[in-house]
């Protein structure tokens, strides 16, 4: 732990717990590494790294509290013989500990009670909803889990109209997709916001249009084409936040960003100014910023914008007087653009993704990308309705097949990970 403590930056362990402590011949305790290092800049953020384990994970971590390991949980253990908080799931190991108020210098335990999410919201909006319930749920549902489908922010959003329809409220549709975001952060999750904007706004056999605003080197990207283009740095610091007033931001992009990737020293000597103050010291855009040694402002630049048009094509498309099958054929040659952007540009593929979204088009696709979390999320591929059935034997016998045989996946899983799917309704209250 010293050696890892004297390094430069400091290096902390973001998984210290039993399973990770050897013991050699001699009683001398090592540490097992792996992949649960980090700078200690990092601590302030390993709810939102997905890093650690919750029954070990310091409480100040989960509060976003300064912390170095998890030595306190460590020795809980060793004193009572018992994994700490081993009661409780996950979800609610999170919830506790984060709430849970550990004074530094001895003395009892106190425990500083605070409801978030719908509860935390309706106060805000002058909701009188009285002293906090608990609840008897039963929880069903058909969108996997852990595949980057947004199952969670299904579960969440969900869950909170079924609480706000028993206090007979009724938030905005935008309102909701914007807390319910937050709720998840709540938790350790850092959602962007589609997933529930989605998840809330959707209609049966439509497509969704929605606006986000940008990645960090998008920003930054942005920033440096307002001033090569003759704003001053402070004002293009304040005003830039898109592309969307350039006549052609695609174009831009290729003549005033470079190719190669641009160091943090770089974008701060153009913009005249640090990059977390650029930030505003956003703890999530902090985070980035600890983990990266290079920005790509280029690619990233050139994929958000170009998807951007992609996705303004797709509608045009959909409203366009060309026969079906066109319409079909140009919907799945933008989907194949998109993934080949995300792939290249983006970087947010990998192999066993490319294979298949191969697979896909060789039999049957019109167009194949990747969704979900990307890195190995998910493909949806364009099927037309009367091929579904022909496309999932044959996607299932080229793909899966030897990935069953191999087990790494469970023949009776398989609808888990091969089905077909329509644009569906939101969440929704249904009376009987």
């Amino acid at each position: 732990m010293n050696y890892l403590h004297c390094c430069s930056p400091p290096i902390v362990h973001r998984d210290l717990k039993p399973q990770n402590l050897l013991v050699d011949w001699d009683l001398t305790v090592k540490l097992d590494l792996m992949f649960h290092v980090s700078s200690k800049q990092e601590t302030y953020l390993t709810t939102k790294s997905g890093k650690g384990t919750p029954q070990w994970m310091a409480p100040e971590v989960l509060r976003n509290e300064s912390a170095d390991e998890n030595f306190g949980a460590v020795l809980c253990e060793l004193a009572t013989e018992k994994i700490p908080w081993e009661t409780l799931n996950s979800m609610q190991q999170r919830c506790n500990k984060a709430e849970t108020h550990i004074p530094r210098t001895g003395g009892e335990a106190k425990r500083s009670t605070k409801y978030k999410g719908f509860h935390e919201y309706a106060k805000s909006k002058g909701v009188n909803i009285g002293s906090p319930l608990g609840l008897d749920v039963i929880v069903d549902g058909i969108v996997p889990t852990g595949s980057g489908l947004s199952s969670s922010a299904a579960f969440v959003c969900s869950s909170t109209i079924a609480i706000m329809a028993v206090f007979g409220e009724n938030f905005e549709k935008k309102e909701l997709a914007q807390f319910t975001s937050e709720c998840e952060q709540h938790i350790g999750t850092q959602s962007g916001g589609m997933d529930q904007a989605i998840s809330i706004m959707a209609k049966p056999g439509f497509a969704k249009l929605i606006d986000f605003n940008q990645v960090i080197e998008c920003r930054f990207a942005s920033i440096i084409l307002g001033i090569k283009r003759g704003m001053e740095p402070k004002e293009a610091i304040s005003k830039v936040k898109t592309l969307s007033g350039s006549s052609d931001p695609l174009l831009a992009v290729k003549e005033y960003v470079k190719e190669e990737p641009y160091t943090a020293e770089e974008i701060e000597k153009i913009a005249e100014e640090k990059l977390t103050s650029i930030l505003n010291n956003d703890p999530t855009s902090l985070a980035v910023l600890n983990a990266a040694t290079h920005f790509k402002l280029h690619q990233r630049a050139t994929h958000v914008y170009s998807e951007a048009r992609r996705v303004h094509g797709f509608k045009d498309t959909v409203y366009s007087n060309l026969s079906d099958e066109e319409k079909l054929k140009k919907l799945g040659d933008l989907m194949n653009g998109s993934h080949y952007s995300c792939s290249v540009l983006y970087e947010c593929g990998c192999p066993e993704l490319e294979e298949l979204v191969q697979v896909s088009r060789e039999n049957g696709a019109l167009g194949a990308r990747l969704t979900g979390a990307g890195r190995g999320g998910c493909a949806v591929a364009l099927v037309k309705e009367s091929g579904v059935s022909q496309f999932i034997s044959v996607v299932k016998e080229k793909y899966y097949k030897k990935r069953i045989e191999k087990g790494v996946v469970k023949e009776e899983d398989m609808e888990l990970y091969l089905f077909a799917s329509k644009p569906s309704s939101g969440a929704a209250i249904f009376i009987f």
